[in-house]
């Protein structure tokens, strides 16, 4: 299956991303060699790297590990390809313009019956590629434009009712966890995945929360993570950083919590602030 992770925390951080580990990890056959992709969010815009081709043989990914910029929320996706063929078009993440701003879609799974799903819905957002993926991205962003119409910047509780009631659209569809972030927000839905023992269950995405208040701490629990290291990129070294993490399958020690079948988390410069139970 395919891999999902998320960076979100409170002050700028360079994470090198092993785009090759994450690919591996979770993965012992190495079946996730259709694509990869990384975007880094910067405001309202984001810097979106993606290629069709398996990542451990891409020199893009070197380069983005040892020069990717400082962040406060990165997404990452690799993909195996089951829906559409291997092409830049679907390639994950999603990126799209909604109220002046980027809006991001990564997902893991599959939604079978969308095309009748998406054929019957207004079609103000088309998908570029064929995947089953950007088409559930496209009705996403059709139940939200709505609140994006006006000047005003749509509430938390507004935002995270649309997404929850897509949530609970696509799960009878198929496996539905999925990362979407609009700038302020980033949103993890939990469903199901292929477990280690073949067993299609949850957990779907898991969650890591952390705070420090050094850069030697940083230091250290970069050394913790195989395949992943975060710098601090703070003003001070005693400002405290707070971070949390969403992957597919946990990607370094600590203590991470699944999230339940059909929950979904709100993460905001790297801390929780909300949570909604299906």
């Amino acid at each position: 299956m395919c891999e999902l992770f998320c960076l979100s925390s409170r002050h700028p951080m360079r994470t090198t991303l092993s785009l090759r580990h994450f690919a591996a990890h979770g993965a012992p056959d190495g079946r996730n060699v259709d694509g990869w992709g990384v975007v880094f969010h910067g405001g309202r815009d984001v810097r979106l790297y993606k290629e069709p081709e398996p990542a451990g043989v891409s020199p893009w990914v070197e380069f983005i590990e040892n020069y990717g910029p400082p962040t406060r929320m990165l997404i990452s996706h690799i993909r195996r390809a089951t829906v559409g063929g291997n092409s830049h078009a679907n390639t994950q993440p999603f990126a799209r313009e909604l109220g002046g701003r980027m809006h991001l879609f990564a997902h893991n799974g599959g939604f079978d019956g969308i095309d009748a799903l998406f054929d019957r819905s207004r079609h103000r957002f088309q998908p570029v590629g064929e995947t089953d993926s950007e088409k559930g991205f496209c009705l996403l962003l059709d139940r939200l434009a709505g609140l994006w119409a006006g000047h005003a910047t749509p509430s938390l509780e507004a935002r995270r009712d649309v997404v929850a009631a897509f949530a609970a659209e696509m799960r009878p569809l198929g496996i539905a966890n999925f990362l979407y972030a609009d700038g302020d927000y980033v949103f993890g839905h939990g469903h199901r995945r292929t477990q280690a023992d073949g067993r299609v269950a949850p957990p779907g995405l898991w969650l890591r929360h952390h705070r420090h208040t050094t850069r030697a701490h940083a230091r250290q629990i970069a050394a913790t993570a195989p395949g992943l290291a975060i710098h601090a990129d703070t003003a001070t070294a005693d400002e405290e950083q707070e971070m949390t993490l969403l992957a597919s399958v946990p990607v370094m020690s600590g203590d991470w919590s699944p999230l339940a079948e059909g929950e979904i988390v709100v993460v905001a410069a790297g801390r929780p602030v909300g949570l909604v139970s299906q």
